[in-house]
């Protein structure tokens, strides 16, 4: 078993001054599905990643299937997991349940979010005896499991979705705020300052309750990433930001994507998506050109790794890797 805490390898990589690469991965519905990525794990260990994630389904819904596939990463791919966990409709002994399970799997990490709401539902609230926030959960595994995990929080560098809202008049925006503004079909959006700046406290809370790295939302400007850097130093937080990478597998996808995150993107990358429109390998080829210089334009910014939103597919991420002489194994 290749586990360890990805806390423990990071200081090693900062004192190297080495990057590293990480993947993430959803549950499949179906039996075939679970076999299939099974394979594609393996060949995305062959990278060498720092580590693989794997999410947690909405109130729960995939936390058995979570498990299981964190375990199978550890036992027969020799990866090293990291294992979202929501509190999401999650009873306090359901997390417990959870964590036990990951501890008896040899699994070292895990990623503490407060997660979305269950399928059917609008509204996120808490259970009777649950936890209402990813602080509580943060708390809760240091409280009860020490520093045996290695716990990673969620980043928003735009600001979090819920805080950003519609720009009535942008002549009233600030410096900052112009940095993070983004641009929708129906007018411009962004995290107000006074709102951001609750963000960043709520960040630097969950920071002192333990977490040990940030992985942001999926960043598509590297501006926006490299502000984010600069807001988190500003509010005392040192711990490594790593970019999340989407990888942009068809327009439609792109669209819901990033109008459901509400993401900054660039002008530039929205005219080529829509230049594509349904062209399999024209949307490829703005995938990989424009991830490719996303990582480098990140690296550049200060990134301490490469974290890749895979969406269970392999192509265009190995491709990016390859653009990038990361690829540790040869595209097909």
């Amino acid at each position: 078993m290749a586990t360890f805490k990805i806390s423990d390898r990071l200081q090693e990589l900062s004192a190297k001054g080495e990057k590293f690469v990480s993947f993430e991965f959803f549950p499949p519905r179906t039996d075939d599905g679970v076999t299939s990525l099974m394979s594609r794990i393996q060949r995305y260990n062959d990278q060498q990643p720092l580590f693989m994630d794997m999410t947690w389904g909405a109130g729960g819904s995939t936390s058995d299937l979570t498990l299981d596939l964190c375990t199978r990463m550890v036992k027969e791919c020799g990866a090293n997991a990291n294992m979202h966990l929501t509190c999401t409709n999650m009873p306090s002994e359901k997390i417990d349940i959870a964590l036990k399970g990951a501890r008896d799997a040899g699994i070292r990490n895990i990623v503490a979010l407060r997660g979305d709401p269950p399928a059917g539902e609008e509204a996120w609230e808490a259970v009777e005896g649950g936890y209402s926030c990813a602080l509580d959960l943060v708390k809760h595994i240091r409280k009860e499991h020490g520093d045996f995990f290695s716990i990673a929080v969620s980043g928003y560098p735009e600001g979090h979705p819920n805080a950003i809202t519609k720009v009535q008049d942008e002549a009233e925006l600030t410096e900052s705020e112009r940095e993070r503004v983004i641009e929708m079909e129906d007018g411009l959006y962004v995290c107000r300052d006074g709102d951001f700046q609750k963000e960043m406290e709520y960040l630097k809370a969950k920071v002192d309750a333990g977490a040990d790295l940030i992985i942001t939302q999926m960043v598509f400007d590297a501006p926006v990433y490299g502000a984010f850097l600069k807001a988190c130093k500003a509010y005392g937080i040192n711990i490594p930001v790593v970019p999340g990478i989407m990888c942009i597998q068809n327009a439609g996808g792109f669209k819901r994507m990033t109008a459901f995150c509400k993401s900054r993107t660039p002008a530039a990358l929205r005219a080529a998506v829509e230049a594509a429109g349904d062209d399999k390998e024209a949307i490829r080829k703005v995938a990989v050109e424009h991830g490719a210089q996303l990582c480098r334009d990140l690296q550049a910014a200060g990134a301490p790794g490469l974290h890749f939103y895979t969406l269970n597919l392999e192509k265009v991420t190995l491709a990016i890797l390859d653009a990038l002489n990361l690829n540790k194994v040869p595209v097909e």
